[in-house]
């Protein structure tokens, strides 16, 4: 993950109590379902069980694709959310394959952060092969800066989220080396499992016999722990 801001050290979550307090300590903006579990599941298993709250936003349906089907990513969503620990979890409806940071869209995920007021944000990385993860990345961006506007027609008082991090997906064009590794060695059967649930995605059409998606995931997570000492 590579961070727009020099973090202080890791926010605690929230204990405020009073109105203006975050619904959410951190928001995890997916382009698709499944990203925030290729990306991110691991960390968000442990920073639910460090009593983070913890919210998913997937802009769109990923669908259409080869094996899957409106109806059956929206059960695999669900089940791979249960596998995580049930976190707070909606979809945007935007259009997929055609995903644009427009005026339109720009709105609609500021709404969402005026509703939810995470403190953190978690993004995609903006260097992808992906058209619609580089859009997604923009429009968080975008939409974080819209969201704290006053004298608009949005709905929700003004917000502004303090911190935004990035996260890798697996279509990078480049290999980063991530300002920020978190040791998630005790999450990470949590996030295989979650990532299992996407049978459309990443078991059924996979090549027999060689490495899949999860596969992978699972080795340059292992390589990232390296370099960490875990």
């Amino acid at each position: 993950m590579r961070p727009q801001e020099r973090p202080r050290p890791f926010m605690t979550p929230s204990r405020m109590e009073h109105a203006d307090a975050p619904t959410l300590d951190a928001l995890v903006v997916a382009t698709h379902p499944d990203d925030a579990e290729l990306g991110l599941g691991g960390t968000i298993v442990r920073l639910i069980g460090q009593g983070w709250k913890v919210g998913i936003l997937d802009l769109t349906s990923g669908e259409p694709t080869p094996l899957g089907t409106t109806e059956r990513r929206a059960a695999e969503t669900a089940a791979a959310n249960a596998a995580l620990g049930n976190p707070w979890r909606k979809n945007l409806g935007l259009p997929n394959r055609s995903l644009e940071p427009t005026l339109a869209h720009r709105r609609a995920l500021a709404a969402v952060f005026r509703k939810v007021r995470p403190r953190l944000l978690f993004a995609p990385y903006w260097e992808d092969a992906h058209p619609d993860h580089v859009a997604a990345s923009r429009l968080v961006e975008d939409a974080r800066f819209w969201s704290k506007l006053s004298k608009t027609d949005m709905p929700g008082t003004p917000f502004h989220p303090a911190r935004i991090l990035y996260y890798f997906s697996v279509h990078l064009k480049i290999v980063e080396r991530p300002d920020l590794l978190i040791d998630i060695s005790d999450q990470l059967d949590a996030k295989v499992a979650a990532l299992r649930r996407y049978r459309s995605q990443l078991v059924d059409n996979q090549p027999e016999g060689k490495p899949g998606v999860i596969d992978s995931v699972c080795d340059r997570t292992r390589f990232w722990g390296h370099t960490i000492g875990v």
